[in-house]
């Protein structure tokens, strides 16, 4: 086998490998658990590193081999799988070494990181997806092994929001699989291709195609958290805060984003989709979504119900992008998905760093807790204003960059949308920074810990800090070659046909 074949396999078997070892340590293995958990991380970041190089070459990594007659498992690496393979990877580290030190004194860690390594290796292999069975085996496998996170800690509350969560996403999954059977019974498989399948759609196929987009947004969305099939996400939010940076910034909802892109772009084709009418009808969802999901976060005392209703807008600022028509907007929500993740995953580091050191759960209990812990609340409010769209932070490049494309194709109205969730995610971010900075402390933290000299354990410090950092690299460096921004256009000028 050549390097190009075994690179999308290696990628994937990094965490796959590295599951069934830390399903089989025992509970006191804590050091060797540790080793392996951050030896994976790091090398499943330089494998899919070298990929990203070869890829802006210009070289192909493909895996492949017949399932079933008609069948095919395929791994490819291309500019789009890169995206977001690339953020996994790297998120994937980030919160591992925060997984370490919040889990540090929990049972069970054996089964939460073994699974926690089974969801990074579904998230890479939906990543690395050369056509849609590919996909969908992945995506199922990011259900069953996302859902033992959810139920991690075993009480009412999160099996409750377990069992919600298995049967929306089961339920989204069987949507999904039957818009695939039915594709695959009128045309074959597909494999992802630059520019779709339907340029050219024969007038009795197209009320057949019409259907199957619909059944595979529905399916997708569930994982995307469209409105109205969001209702799982706040709810999961009993999970660990590793878990619920991971279902946010790179594992669940991303996973059903990226699936729409794939279904939009290499599937239909952008131009097909839209001459066919189906993005009229999406834009009108992923707007609504946005405006939904702030205006929902505005009435959340629960700071990660707040952090997870914010969730279910900004997500859906990556398939309002596709459905701009332009390739400038088209990069701007692409970028989304890059910026959307580091900005949310710091805000779920700085949320869970509160309950763990301060046993602080609810917004009102955070009355001057930016003394108490400087460093976290620095990587919150620079996380809240990201949100916002201050400049230069990243979620400014991808407002400024999805407007600017908007007014470009005569799209104003999103505009309007832009301009109204920005003014919703200031409502209910500013209240917060104010509670932190500027309001006096008047009773004390419901549950304190003190870690030495620093606010907190340097393990739950550290990830917010560095992905703060990266927030803000990715606003200043945006024109600059390999930041996000240049790798999303890279993608619309190979794969999209505009």
């Amino acid at each position: 086998m050549t390097l190009s074949v075994l690179m999308p396999v290696f990628a994937l078997m990094t965490s796959l490998l590295a599951s069934v070892v830390l399903f089989a340590l025992p509970e006191k293995g804590h050091r060797l658990r540790t080793i392996i958990n951050l030896a994976a991380a790091i090398l499943k970041i330089a494998l899919v590193g070298v990929m990203i190089w070869g890829v802006a070459q210009g070289r192909e990594y493909e895996a492949a081999f017949t399932m079933v007659p008609g069948v095919e498992f395929v791994l490819r690496a291309d500019a789009l799988s890169m995206l977001f393979a690339g953020l996994s990877a790297l998120l994937w580290l980030l919160t591992t070494i925060y997984a370490v030190g919040y889990l540090e004194d929990s049972p069970n860690r054996s089964r939460f990181f073994g699974f926690f390594s089974l969801c990074v290796a579904s998230t890479m292999g939906i990543a690395l997806a050369g056509n849609l069975f590919t996909f969908f085996l992945f995506f199922e496998m990011l259900t069953l092994s996302t859902y033992p996170l959810v139920v991690h800690r075993g009480t009412t509350k999160a099996l409750r929001a377990g069992r919600n969560y298995i049967i929306y996403t089961l339920t989204g999954g069987a949507v999904l699989l039957f818009a695939i059977a039915w594709l695959h019974g009128l045309v074959g498989d597909l494999r992802f291709q630059e520019g779709g399948y339907f340029s050219e759609v024969d007038p009795s196929m197209q009320g057949p195609l019409t259907i199957i987009f619909v059944l595979m947004i529905v399916g997708l969305g569930v994982k995307a958290a469209l409105v109205p099939f969001h209702g799982w996400l706040p709810q999961a939010m009993v999970a660990p805060a590793p878990v619920s940076a991971l279902l946010h910034a790179v594992a669940v909802v991303k996973a059903g984003a990226f699936g729409i892109i794939r279904v939009v772009f290499e599937i239909y084709g952008l131009e097909a989709a839209k001459d066919m009418g189906l993005l009229a009808g999406l834009s009108v969802v992923a707007a609504f979504t946005i405006i939904y999901g702030s205006t929902r976060a505005l009435y959340q005392v629960d700071l990660k119900r707040r952090l997870a209703f914010s969730t279910v807008s900004q997500v859906s600022y990556i398939v309002l992008g596709l459905c701009l028509f332009g390739p400038v907007g088209v990069a701007g929500g692409l970028v989304h998905l890059v910026h959307q993740g580091i900005m949310k995953i710091t805000l779920f580091f700085c949320a869970g760093n509160y309950a763990e050191t301060l046993g602080v759960h609810r917004i009102d209990e955070l009355d001057g807790a930016g003394k108490r812990m400087p460093g976290t609340s620095v990587a919150f409010t620079l996380g809240a204003f990201g949100m916002i769209g201050a400049p230069p932070l990243a979620g400014f490049i991808t407002k400024w960059t999805m407007g600017s494309g908007a007014l470009a194709v005569g799209m104003d109205w999103v505009v309007a949308v832009l301009v109204i969730s920005s003014l919703l995610n200031a409502a209910y971010f500013l209240p917060i920074l104010h509670r932190l900075w500027f309001a006096e402390q008047c009773e004390p933290w419901p549950h304190e810990r003190r870690w030495g000299r620093l606010e907190t354990s340097a393990w739950l410090l550290w990830p917010p800090l560095i992905t703060a950092a990266l927030m803000l690299v990715a606003g200043l460096i945006a024109n600059l070659p390999f930041s996000p921004l240049s790798w999303a256009e890279l993608i619309v000028a190979r794969e999209v046909a505009l």
